[in-house]
């Protein structure tokens, strides 16, 4: 089992590896960074989406600009749109789970927000129909995904495709960048 575990966190830093040695990916996780913290400057928003776990991830990373990364600091507006279980569940039994983030875009989303749509696969329905919305009103488009960007590629104004087609290395991945995101965005807004 001990060669098990030592196999599963070479895999994890195999893939961490790939994207240290992608020196386009490196430079678009800075684009992004100067992006967000330019856009927070301008008073606009963040806003995240992800089903399962990457809607965990997603709450995550808002969280870390509302909240504080390494400094106390005033919150930076930045939402996960899945927390509204009221909202999610009413548009899913009303309308389809399809139209639950995109409706949140058209309710809330205005030209120079910025939405992060988290997809392993990059086919995830919801997230690709919010992604389009966005792209209609102006807002930039952020997507993190996995190896082949799937159909989310085509949507995206950033797109990082982690070089993996393993889901929980693909999560670790998605973290690991948003993390870096937000130190980056949080050192520029102080």
């Amino acid at each position: 089992m001990t060669e098990k575990i030592a196999g599963i966190i070479q895999s994890s830093i195999d893939v961490k590896t790939a994207i240290l040695s992608d020196k386009e990916m490196i430079t678009k996780i800075q684009k992004v960074a100067e992006l967000v913290a330019e856009r927070f400057k301008d008073g606009s928003r963040v806003y995240f989406c992800g089903n399962g776990g990457s809607a965990a991830d997603a709450q995550h990373l808002a969280a870390e600009f509302t909240g504080r990364f390494y400094h106390d600091r005033e919150p930076l507006p930045a939402e996960a749109f899945h927390v509204n279980t009221s909202f999610l569940t009413a548009v899913a039994n009303d309308y389809s789970y399809d139209q639950i983030y995109e409706r949140m875009v058209k309710a809330q989303g205005r030209k120079g927000d910025v939405l992060f749509g988290l997809s392993t696969s990059g086919n995830s329905k919801n997230i690709i129909l919010a992604e389009e919305e966005a792209r209609r009103r102006g807002i930039t488009v952020v997507s993190l995904t996995g190896e082949t960007g799937g159909k989310m590629k085509d949507c995206s104004d950033y797109l990082f495709n982690v070089p993996s087609k393993d889901t929980p290395r693909i999560q670790e991945s998605h973290i690991m960048i948003g993390h870096i995101i937000c130190q980056l965005v949080e050192e520029m807004m102080m």
